[in-house]
């Protein structure tokens, strides 16, 4: 599988998350973390559910990752999510030490991965990851304003 097949491969189960996330009433956004082509985390918003605005699905599937390799750092891993990462999440991204980040659709208002400011490419901080945006962002893009259409 080229690196191109494997990025939609996994973008597809993230995007499989936002689905699950919006049936729950959340933001439909879901995330995957894989390290050497397998899956060890995953997470969807649940920001409402948990009553707890650190929940967004990068920050949900970056706990679950730390608790299967018993540790906070998290090496050599990829993080497959189906929107841009917010600031806080991008902090977490670098604090974790991933690799690289693989998201669909850029968000224009809060994004910290090149839209507004790239915080996990800052030279100002200890790590810098690889990002790779765009992938599957129209199914990305449909999904969160079917979404916000309904709420409005």
């Amino acid at each position: 599988m080229s690196a191109q097949q494997a990025d939609a491969f996994w973008m597809r189960q993230a995007l499989a998350l936002a689905e699950f996330a919006q049936s729950q009433g959340e933001v439909p956004v879901g995330a995957v973390l894989v390290q050497g082509g397998q899956r060890i985390a995953c997470g969807w918003n649940r920001v409402i559910t948990d009553r707890d605005p650190s929940a967004h699905a990068e920050v949900v599937a970056l706990r679950a990752g730390a608790q299967v390799l018993n540790n906070y750092r998290l090496l050599d891993t990829t993080l497959y999510v189906t929107l841009e990462p917010c600031p806080m999440c991008a902090g977490a991204l670098v604090h974790a030490r991933v690799s690289r980040v693989v998201f669909a659709a850029a968000d224009p208002r809060a994004g910290a991965c090149g839209s507004l400011f790239n915080l996990c490419r800052s030279p100002l901080l200890n790590h810098q990851l690889q990002l790779t945006g765009g992938v599957l962002a129209e199914e990305s893009r449909a999904l969160l304003q079917g979404f916000f259409n309904v709420r409005r």
